[in-house]
Formats: structure tokens, sequence, C-alpha cells
């Protein structure tokens, strides 16, 4: 009774044994590949905001390390920027604000923008979809710069406003 039963259980672990070895590999990242053509552009500034932005050293440092977020072509390059953008914004929030621009409304649009940038990070440690934090982060980035423009073109002076 014992070799009846021996002999089926080998035929079950033998044929459980040999799975098609042609599946696909997990993805490797060199594999990986990012298309940046697809994603929104910058918001621009206005000129006023621009000349004020253009006196923010850290802001400019910034800025111009978001522009290598658009020449992303595989993880590792995206991971590098990213850690970069992370720095970068550290630095700029530990940075002397401009006058013009030491609000509450442009510091809580960094903390969204730099929120957004540890989302795609934490994606890209557990390999996850990027792409939608990637859109998310640019949509706050172009937030912050929207901001920028509403600040320095509003004229309303809230100290009259609050002195009646």
């Amino acid at each position: 009774m014992n070799k009846l039963l021996f002999i089926p259980v080998l035929v079950f672990l033998f044929s459980g044994c040999n799975q098609n070895k042609d599946a696909d590999p997990i993805d490797d990242s060199s594999t990986f590949l990012i298309t940046a053509g697809e994603w929104p552009k910058k918001s621009s500034v206005n000129t006023k905001a621009q000349l004020v932005l253009n006196e923010w050293a850290e802001y400019k440092a910034l800025d111009a390390s978001f522009d290598a977020l658009y020449t992303v072509e595989n993880r590792e390059d995206l991971i590098l920027i990213v850690e970069d953008l992370i720095e970068k914004q550290k630095l700029l929030e530990a940075s002397e604000h401009p006058e013009v621009f030491d609000r509450p409304q442009i510091k809580s649009r960094m903390k969204v923008f730099k929120t957004f940038f540890l989302k795609i990070k934490g994606n890209l440690e557990y390999r996850l979809d990027i792409e939608e934090p990637v859109l998310e982060t640019i949509e706050a980035y172009n937030a912050l710069r929207n901001q920028f423009n509403v600040v320095v073109n509003n004229t309303l002076d809230t100290k009259l406003i609050l002195d009646e």
C-alpha cells in the first residue's frame, strides 16, 4: 500500500518541478524605460516674479535640476535626479526666502512639492509605477510657479484692510 501511494506522490512532485522555463523574467531596472515626452510641461512665470526668482540662488538650482526630470530615460536616471531634487528642496526650505515670497502660501506649496518627490522615491524603492507620482509632482511644481505669479501680481494691501 505504501508503494502505491509513494509512486503518485513522486510523479506529482516531478511534474510540479518541471514548470515552463520560458516565463517572462522580472523587469530589470536596466530595461525599464520612462516616456517623459507625455508629461505636462512647466508653467511659465511672469517677468515680475522671474526678476525676484533670478536673485534666489537656491530656487534657480532647484529649477535647473527640475528640468533634468524631463530628460530621464530609465529608473537609475530617475533615482539620481529625485535624490538631487530632494537635496535641493531641503536647501531651498532652509534658505532665506525673498521678502515677496516669504509667505505661508509659498511655503505650503513647497512642502506639497517635497511630499510628491518623496512619493516618487518610495515608489522607486518598492518598484511601483512612478507615472502617477511624477505627474502629481509636476502639477505641484506648476502650482508653486503659479503661486509666485499670484503673489507678485497681488496689489491688494492687507494692512489697509486689517486696520479698518
